[in-house]
């Protein structure tokens, strides 16, 4: 049965954090099926919050959306040189996969989906054109503050760093979509969109944002914290050691990181893969056996209620987390895969080892010191044995 614009907009719009344009999306809807693109910056290595715009790309292929994916290679190497140039290739490739690889083992079907890698227009001629346009209109102030929750915050920023909300917003114009989704930490950059575009001549688009999912830690999921993730390639084992050490105490909702895992990946991965959302907390029979719960409320409420122990809840997230993980870990088994893992994060370079200068122990001050001169003795004698064989003349 073909949909309504009004249950189009429902799936485009539901369980997000934010939108901007909902009115715009209405009146586009009314008319056509929109077009839409996601970016992501080839950086650190990929980690578990990825499943949550992956589940969203879901809804809007669902909602007749045509949905593009940005690899966006430059504005990796700009990110105060996240990626340095040499790597960014093969990160861009990386990247591709793994994305591919969480669609698959969500069930969405590739062919639907078109994927852009962003050299392939940001180095034409137009597009350099009209970034030295922005580059005359827009403000060091306004470019630092819409860059400031995405770009990297150091001391001393390089330049790369400003241009990157510019490229980011002339992205929707060479993209040629009505609408960009991203996390709400992208917000200031969008913001800066809306105003800049239109001094180009270009049209506002819509933005739409989803929540951000917190780390282990409580905080902000990060891919240069490793304290703070789940890497989609960890083992299972690490899997199990790093949702040990989250934070989750009992009866506490906020800031407790297993429950937003719970919360944002994997009841909707759940209700994406099988048709209804279904998390089970697993325990002894003699602690009250197996709980199965089919929506996040009941589990947030059972666990202030302290009727969830969060021993419980961590092995249960663990378990399920792992059997996600699964299908990606055995794509990435293949020689090729392991490959391509290796040229985009390839180990350090080992530190050259420190000659230690050998020490004598255990001996007089007098004995080293006559070790010492003859030592000496015998350098100056090879000198001067090799000036009598010199021949002078």
């Amino acid at each position: 049965m073909a949909q309504t614009p009004e249950q189009k907009f429902e799936l485009i719009t539901r369980n997000l954090g934010e939108v901007l344009g909902a009115d715009q999306l209405k009146a586009t809807l009314a008319e056509r099926d929109i077009k839409l693109y996601w970016g992501t910056a080839p950086t650190g290595r990929v980690h578990i919050a990825y499943f949550v715009p992956m589940v969203k790309l879901a809804d809007y292929l669902q909602a007749g959306c045509h949905v593009k994916i940005l690899l966006a290679d430059i504005h990796a190497f700009l990110d105060n040189m996240k990626a340095p140039i040499e790597l960014v290739q093969a990160r861009t490739k990386y990247y591709e996969q793994v994305v591919k690889s969480i669609l698959r083992s969500l069930g969405v079907p590739l062919e639907k989906l078109e994927f852009v890698v962003g050299s392939s227009y940001e180095l034409s001629r137009e597009f350099s054109m009209d970034n030295y346009k922005l580059a005359a209109l827009v403000t060091e102030h306004d470019a630092k503050k819409a860059g400031s929750e995405v770009v990297k915050q150091v001391a001393s920023p390089a330049l790369s760093g400003l241009l990157y909300p510019g490229m980011q917003a002339l992205d929707e114009e060479y993209l040629g979509v009505d609408a960009q989704f991203g996390g709400i930490d992208q917000r200031k950059i969008f913001t800066f969109a809306e105003k800049y575009l239109p001094m180009l001549g270009y049209s506002k688009r819509i933005h739409l944002m989803n929540s951000m999912v917190p780390g282990l830690n409580g905080s902000k999921m990060s891919a240069s914290d490793p304290n703070s993730k789940i890497d989609l390639l960890d083992t299972k084992k690490e899997v199990q050691n790093k949702i040990k050490k989250a934070y989750c105490e009992l009866g506490v909702i906020e800031g407790n990181g297993v429950l937003a895992f719970a919360k944002n990946v994997l009841f909707p991965t759940s209700e994406l893969r099988t048709g209804h959302a279904e998390f089970v907390v697993l325990r002894p029979e003699q602690y009250g056996g197996n709980t199965v719960y089919t929506d996040y409320a009941s589990l947030e409420s059972d666990f202030a209620e302290e009727k969830v122990h969060p021993g419980d809840l961590k092995s249960s997230v663990a378990a399920a987390i792992n059997t996600l993980l699964d299908p990606i870990r055995e794509h990435f088994e293949s020689a090729e895969m392991q490959q391509l893992l290796l040229e985009a994060y390839p180990p350090p370079a080992a530190k050259p080892k420190a000659v230690k200068q050998k020490k004598k122990h255990n001996k007089r001050p007098d004995a080293v010191d006559a070790e010492a001169k003859a030592e000496a003795g015998a350098e100056v004698k090879a000198v001067e044995e090799q000036l009598a064989n010199t021949n002078l003349d």
